[in-house]
C-alpha cells in the first residue's frame, strides 16, 4: 500500500471513529480535547459535530488553515508534555472526549509517546469519557471498544474511561 493510500485510510478511520462516538458523548457534560491541530481539519470536523462544546486544542506550533485556529483561551501551545500538565491543572478530569493523532513514522518514538500520552490524558478524562487515538494507549482503567465496521482493526483505537 502506498503512503498516500495509508494516509487516506487513516483519515477515513479518524472521521468514521469520530462520527461513531459522537452520539455516545453528545448528552454528557465536559469539554473535548484535540491533540495535534495540524491543518485544522479534525478540529473543524469536531466543531461541526459539537457546535455547543468547548474544544481545547494542543499544538506545538500553529500552521493551520486560518479558519481552523481555535481561540487563544482554548489553545494550549507548546510541548505536549508541558501543555497536558498545564491542562490537567486548569481543567481537571473533566474531558468527555479526547482525540489524538500525534506521532511520526518512527515506531520507537511513537511507542515512547504512547507510554507518556495514555497516563497524561487519563488525568484529564472524566469517567465514561472516550479517547480516540491513532496508536495503542495502555491505561488500566480504560477499556478498548470496537471500531466502526468499516475501520480496519488496529487502524484507530477507541477507549472508554472507567
Amino acid at each position: 500500500m502506498s503512503r498516500l493510500d495509508s494516509f487516506i485510510r487513516r483519515m477515513q478511520a479518524q472521521r468514521d471513529c469520530l462520527n461513531h462516538v459522537a452520539d455516545q458523548v453528545r448528552g454528557m457534560p465536559g469539554p473535548i480535547l484535540e491533540l495535534g491541530l495540524g491543518n485544522g481539519r479534525t478540529y473543524d470536523h469536531l466543531r461541526q459535530l459539537f457546535p455547543e462544546r468547548d474544544i481545547f486544542v494542543f499544538e506545538r506550533e500553529i500552521r493551520a488553515h486560518p479558519g481552523c485556529i481555535p481561540p487563544d483561551e482554548r489553545l494550549f501551545l507548546g510541548d505536549i508534555e508541558d501543555t497536558l500538565a498545564d491542562a490537567a491543572r486548569r481543567l481537571g478530569a473533566t474531558a468527555i472526549l479526547a482525540h489524538t493523532d500525534l506521532g511520526t513514522g518512527d515506531q520507537q518514538g511513537n511507542e515512547a509517546l504512547g507510554r507518556f500520552l495514555g497516563p497524561a490524558l487519563d488525568r484529564l478524562m472524566a469517567p465514561g469519557g472516550l479517547v480516540l487515538a491513532n496508536q495503542k494507549l495502555d491505561v488500566a482503567r480504560w477499556t478498548r471498544m470496537s471500531e466502526p465496521p468499516d475501520v480496519m482493526p488496529d487502524r484507530y483505537f477507541i477507549y472508554r474511561v472507567g
